[in-house]
């Protein structure tokens, strides 16, 4: 693992932690009706696509560990380029499929890194 890969996974982890935080015991309802909550939620997944496109820039085979490494990219590229046409049931339903099993793999990834 290149030295620099544990930051980034770690970048990408705290993000993660910090949609999980922010959404506990939240519904799309509430999602949809919180301004701060959808900018904060928007945030934090352009800031967790960010070091995960950095890491596979990087780090090609710690990346390719990631099995949705490509499609986190996009969505961080929608988030930040495609701002005004964000859907917000897009939004909560990668907060309801997919964060989990990202922070899970975050998790194994820097425990090998140690």
């Amino acid at each position: 693992m290149h030295p620099d890969s544990a930051k980034l996974l770690w970048d990408a982890q705290l993000a993660a932690q910090k949609i999980a935080r922010f959404t506990v015991g939240k519904t799309f309802a509430h999602y949809e009706a919180d301004e701060l909550l959808r900018a904060g939620v928007e945030r934090q997944f352009e800031i967790a696509g960010e070091a995960l496109n950095q890491l596979s820039r990087l780090d090609a085979v710690t990346a390719r560990a990631i099995s949705d490494l490509p499609r986190i990219v996009a969505f961080r590229n929608v988030l930040i380029h495609g701002y005004a046409s964000v859907d917000d049931r897009v939004v909560w339903g990668v907060v309801e499929s997919s964060l989990e099993p990202l922070l899970e793999t975050l998790s194994l990834l820097l425990e090998a890194a140690q």
